[in-house]
């Protein structure tokens, strides 16, 4: 019985993906990536930065790190990019922090994104946990 409730959910969302023209598997990292950091900008989200995790870590292919200037903001950029992954790829990305508005978590399965306040983004100094040395300080 579980498994056949599963394989309707597979089937659901595959047809779901169908509709929308493109599908997990269809979609490479560097393309999400792509339509996230070209989103993001678009939205008028600050300080973009994109990190390459390939090779240093599983959690992801790339990390995008930026920043909304209220509380208001980020939370705004968080769903507006929710949707768009939505519609777009099909992408149903989880969410953490956006009812607090500090800090969103966005994970794509490939991307994982970070919306931050100035304070906060200063605070925990993200970027310096993964972005090697000699390049921050170009």
């Amino acid at each position: 019985m579980v498994l056949s409730i599963h394989a309707e959910a597979a089937q659901a969302a595959d047809d779901g993906a169908a509709h929308t023209g493109a599908g997990f598997n269809e979609t490479t990292s560097e393309e999400l990536l792509a339509a996230i950091v070209t989103q993001l900008a678009s939205d008028k989200a600050e300080d973009i930065v994109e990190i390459d995790l390939r090779g240093k870590t599983a959690i992801g292919d790339y990390m995008v790190i930026c920043s909304g200037r209220s509380t208001r903001q980020v939370a705004a950029l968080a769903e507006k990019l929710v949707e768009k992954l939505k519609s777009d790829f099909g992408r149903l990305s989880r969410v953490e922090g956006k009812d607090t508005g500090d800090w969103v978590l966005i994970d794509t399965g490939d991307v994982i994104v970070h919306i931050f306040r100035p304070e906060v983004r200063e605070f925990y100094q993200l970027e310096k946990m993964w972005v090697p040395a000699a390049a921050q300080a170009n």
